[in-house]
């Protein structure tokens, strides 16, 4: 199943998941409807994706130190990191199409 291969990351999670690789992190929380529609199409990511590019989620109210730090001011909002440095922002709901896109992008 795809959910499985999204991880979930917290506040102290966080740093060690980014700290290698090209890694999407979506910023998200169950009461965000567009963030209801973007985390589906973060599972097909990962499933595309698979083992190239790591694919995470976190629940910004559970995370607000990295929402503060990553200065977060609408969700959904997905980050590219690569070696855990920000190469990209996207606000508001992407298409799989544009994020695997960065994603590959970000591999080459």
């Amino acid at each position: 199943m795809a959910a499985d291969k999204v991880v979930s990351l917290t506040d102290s999670t966080f740093d060690d998941a980014v700290a290698e690789g090209v890694v999407l992190v979506d910023l998200w929380a169950p009461w965000c409807a567009p963030c209801t529609m973007q985390g589906p199409i973060v599972e097909k990511i990962a499933e595309a994706v698979g083992e190239k590019a790591k694919i995470a989620k976190l629940n910004v109210d559970d995370g607000q130190a990295i929402a503060t730090r990553f200065d977060i001011g609408a969700i959904p909002t997905l980050l590219l990191l690569k070696d855990g440095v920000e190469i990209k922002r996207f606000i508001g709901l992407q298409s799989k199409e544009v994020l695997i896109e960065s994603i590959e992008r970000a591999l080459a």
